[in-house]
């Protein structure tokens, strides 16, 4: 995710300060990255305690989750512009500073919408973040290796996050779910003392002619754009849809507690944040649509094969085949995704594009995840699960599609000047 035009050129080393100093900067920015990630999962396992707790049904607390992901693809759209308007670093630090009170307001939430509305908020905050970061990397480090370097480790913790999120989520929980909602608070300020001293000023306004909106009509009508956006929006959805439902089956049905729930959850998260370093070389060997095919019939063989199945005896022979096989899915397919929604695009748009398919992969978020909650509370959990299975087929007959474009190549994995790169690795 990038500003909407191509990012100004390099500044010299002295501009961008010290070896030393730009890898700190790098280390702030990372662990921003992390915390942004975190936020997708962090209150995942807490949704049964936090629904207890405050005497909500499924349909009221799964809007912990969506209303983060409605936050963030709305400013998606909007972010470039406002960083344009007030510059990276003021909205950079303003966004860590309500990031921070947000998540104490979280915290001290004693309603519904208190919750909600901290949660969109975080949201909002993250959409503003996290492609500003990897703007900011673009300004500081050097063009050529030093720059993959650092796009590589801000990518790391952007594909850890999800998982670093589940976990903390299962472990605060067990001692009280509001801790899920506070500890984000005091990195973020430390963050922000740190960036206060180590983000660079904003370079000088060059003139240069406008990026295109993400509502373009020549981005609407960009096939290869449009597919992987629809693409993302049903894995992600999906994948979010069955660990919301597989949440309260484990903790409500068989007992489990919020610890043991983290790690039944790993064989599904772990997978691309262990292989996002390499995405970039296995696609310019198999080609992105490829990889996007196979990734999309790994998830739906993976939410089929827990549909017809009889009531499990057993993790082992129940819920633990499909997240190895959605988590398959998201090593597969999920980067490629990025990859081929702007590899057909000029440069000076790559920045708009990414904005709307990350603003429709945090779409399918939502709309999956209040679609799934409502089914649920209705008619129960194999309606909600034909729905989730519902999606991911058609996820995978858009993949399918892909296949009969020119070659399904898609770029070799690093971002040039202006380009986008996916920074979570993961479900946003």
């Amino acid at each position: 995710m990038t500003a909407t035009s191509p990012s100004p050129p390099s500044p010299p080393p002295a501009a961008a300060g010290s070896g030393p100093r730009r890898w700190a900067l790098l280390l702030v920015l990372a662990g921003n990255m992390l915390i942004d990630a975190l936020e997708v999962s962090v209150v995942l396992v807490a949704l049964p305690a936090i629904g207890a707790g405050l005497g909500l049904s499924l349909w009221t607390v799964q809007w912990t989750m969506s209303g983060f992901a409605l936050g963030f693809g709305a400013l998606l759209l909007l972010g470039p512009r406002i960083t344009a308007r007030w510059g990276r670093r003021p909205v950079y630090l303003a966004a860590l500073l309500v990031f921070a009170a947000a998540s104490a307001a979280g915290y001290l939430a004693d309603s519904a919408a208190v919750l909600i509305a901290t949660r969109v908020v975080k949201g909002v905050c993250a959409a503003l973040t996290a492609p500003t970061g990897l703007a900011i990397i673009t300004v500081a480090f050097r063009e050529g290796p030093e720059q993959r370097r650092a796009v590589s480790v801000y990518s790391l913790f952007g594909a850890a996050g999800f998982t670093v999120g589940l976990l903390l989520s299962g472990a605060l929980t067990e001692v009280d779910w509001r801790w899920t909602l506070l500890f984000p608070a005091p990195a973020a300020l430390v963050l922000l003392v740190a960036g206060a001293r180590l983000i660079p000023r904003d370079p000088p306004r060059r003139d240069r002619l406008p990026a295109p909106a993400p509502w373009a009509p020549a981005l609407l009508r960009d096939g290869t754009l449009l597919r992987s956006a629809a693409g993302a929006a049903a894995l992600n959805g999906t994948y979010l849809g069955l660990l919301l439902l597989s949440t309260f089956e484990l903790q409500t049905e068989w007992g489990w507690s919020p610890w043991w729930t983290a790690l039944a959850f790993l064989p599904a998260c772990l997978p691309p944040a262990l292989t996002a370093l390499h995405a970039g070389r296995v696609a310019g060997r198999f080609g992105t649509a490829r990889l996007i095919a196979a990734g999309a019939l790994a998830a739906v063989t993976g939410y089929g094969l827990r549909l017809v199945s009889p009531a499990p005896d057993s993790y082992a022979t129940g819920l633990l085949p499909t997240l190895l096989l959605v988590g398959a899915a998201f090593a597969l397919s999920f980067a490629p995704l990025n990859m081929q929604a702007t590899s057909a695009l000029p440069p000076a748009s790559r920045g708009a594009a990414v904005a709307l398919y990350q603003a429709a992969v945090q779409t399918g978020a939502v709309v999956t995840l209040c679609l799934v909650a409502a089914l649920h509370g209705a008619l129960g959990d194999r309606p909600a699960l034909l729905l989730v299975t519902a999606i991911g087929s058609l996820g995978a007959l858009v993949a399918l599609t892909g296949l009969r474009g020119p070659g399904g190549r898609g770029p070799g994995g690093w971002p040039g000047k202006g380009d986008a790169l996916v920074t979570s690795g993961g479900p946003r």
